[in-house]
């Protein structure tokens, strides 16, 4: 066998998962070689967090400049310049690009091989023609959007998260497919920039996943913004005479005109084309590559980490588990994904951070729901942004099982959050660490000291502190 064609761990695909987990291999000193058949980088980078939160920081800047009368400042006409705004989107881009280039890569003692990886046999993969030996191997190939089913949209020429980017003209009237995250966020964006924006949903509420007044705050500030919300309805049929403009005929009978069409309608594995079947890698009915707690696939010399899996899919999660991936294949130890404490953050105005239990968690397991509305956080209301809240679901014992922030820069306040679920903290360590003052992070240090100031007034904890006071009132009697 020739050895120098033979890497301690091949990983195919060059996203955050595939990053992390090539670095932490080479970190342990093994010889690691990371496949990618586009750009290095991966959606964060290209397709998803980096740009989108370009957009939205331009959105915001025109907003702000728009409407803030009612804190004393009026701004002249706003005008935005949408080809600059995208340009300021691909110079983020770029300015972050290099920390994932192949020549980063190679600093860290990684081998880098672009082209199109299939596996072969039970230790070999080919990349365009060529043969690469592996001893492990690791699949990170992330997901790709969802395209709509609906009848005529072939002749449509569809905008996803993965192509939005590449638009340099505002389109007059933009139809957004979806009301989740990446729905609601881009929705508003382009609405703050301009566009006459209308979001179809077919669920009953925006961002379904998330606790029922977030979601309704949410939708609020979308109309405010000028979204065209429709909830609980579909599109059935479209005409169009040059595949960027034409009309959606709603599941209600109503007729919708636009100039561009984004479906955000959720994202599909990347797991076609592996001939993962040859070496025995097992895919569940939606094509996620399955995994065991320790992120092995039914093959025990090939794992698998990120999007592909059908775990969480976010950012922070990829990098997370092909850590403990590529640790468990390079040293042979046990870590298991954690899934008690993943957050996420849908990044409208305002945000929305989630961690561990919510509210429709709760039901008849008696843990206790704790809420300060944001209109008594002394921050919010000296910016004015007070239509939010901070919510713990906290047990008998007062620890945290998770929590939901509505409001500005929510998904800061939701680390603390994350760290009391993961390690099991109660609202008495939250209470009892001193926040900083005034801050949105005050409404968490609020929520705790209620609660452990209910727990005081109640049950056991009452008829100590009551004796307490009575045994310190005798001594200085």
């Amino acid at each position: 066998m020739d050895k120098t064609n033979e890497w301690d761990l091949v990983v195919i695909g060059g996203g955050s998962a595939g990053l992390v987990a090539s670095r932490t291999a080479a970190s342990f000193g093994a010889r690691a070689l990371l496949i990618e058949d586009d750009r290095l980088g991966g959606d964060c980078l290209w397709t998803g967090c980096i740009p989108s939160k370009s957009l939205i920081a331009a959105a915001d800047a025109a907003m702000t400049a728009r409407s803030s009368a009612h804190l004393g400042v009026t701004a002249g006409d706003v005008v935005v310049d949408f080809a600059r705004v995208m340009t300021h989107v691909h110079d983020a881009r770029n300015e972050i690009a290099p920390i994932d280039s192949a020549e980063s890569l190679e600093r860290d003692d990684i081998d880098v091989l672009l082209g199109k990886a299939r596996f072969t046999g039970p230790n070999t993969v080919d990349v365009n023609g060529r043969e690469v030996r592996f001893r492990q191997a690791l699949i990170a190939t992330g997901a790709s959007p969802v395209l709509p089913e609906i009848s005529g949209i072939v002749d449509v020429d569809v905008l996803t998260s993965a192509t939005f980017w590449d638009l340099r003209t505002l389109p007059e009237r933009l139809v957004v497919l979806g009301g989740g995250a990446i729905g609601c966020e881009i929705a508003q964006a382009m609405a703050r920039l301009g566009s006459t924006v209308t979001l179809v949903h077919r669920g009953a509420r925006l961002l379904p996943k998330e606790d029922e007044r977030a979601s309704a705050i949410v939708e609020a500030a979308l109309v405010a913004d000028g979204v065209d919300v429709r909830t609980s309805r579909t599109v059935t049929s479209v005409t169009s005479t040059d595949r960027l403009a034409g009309t959606f005929t709603l599941s209600d009978g109503s007729i919708l005109h636009f100039d561009r069409v984004l479906a955000a309608l959720g994202r599909r594995s990347n797991s076609v084309g592996l001939d993962l079947d040859r070496v025995g890698v097992r895919r569940d009915a939606r094509g996620n590559v399955v995994v065991d707690s320790l992120l092995r696939t039914s093959n025990p010399r090939i794992w698998a980490a990120g999007d592909v899996t059908g775990l969480p899919q976010f950012t922070h999660t990829a990098g997370v588990n092909a850590s403990v991936a590529a640790t468990n294949a390079i040293l042979g130890l046990t870590r298991r994904v954690d899934t008690t404490a993943i957050p996420r953050v849908t990044f409208t105005h305002p945000e929305v951070g989630a961690v561990g239990l919510q509210f429709a968690d709760v039901g008849t397991t008696g843990h206790r729901v704790v809420t300060r509305d944001h209109a008594h956080v002394d921050r919010a209301v000296t910016e004015a942004r007070q239509d939010g809240y901070t919510q713990l679901i906290v047990d008998k014992r007062g620890r945290v099982l998770g929590g939901t922030v509505v409001g500005p820069r929510a998904g800061e306040t939701l680390g603390e959050i994350s760290l009391a679920v993961k390690n099991r903290l109660s609202t008495s360590d939250i209470a009892g660490t001193t926040h900083a003052y005034p801050t949105y992070n005050d409404g968490l240090w609020n929520v705790a000291l209620a609660d452990v100031r209910d727990r005081l007034g109640s049950g056991l904890m009452l008829r100590v502190t009551r004796t307490l006071r009575q045994l310190r009132n005798a001594r200085l009697n």
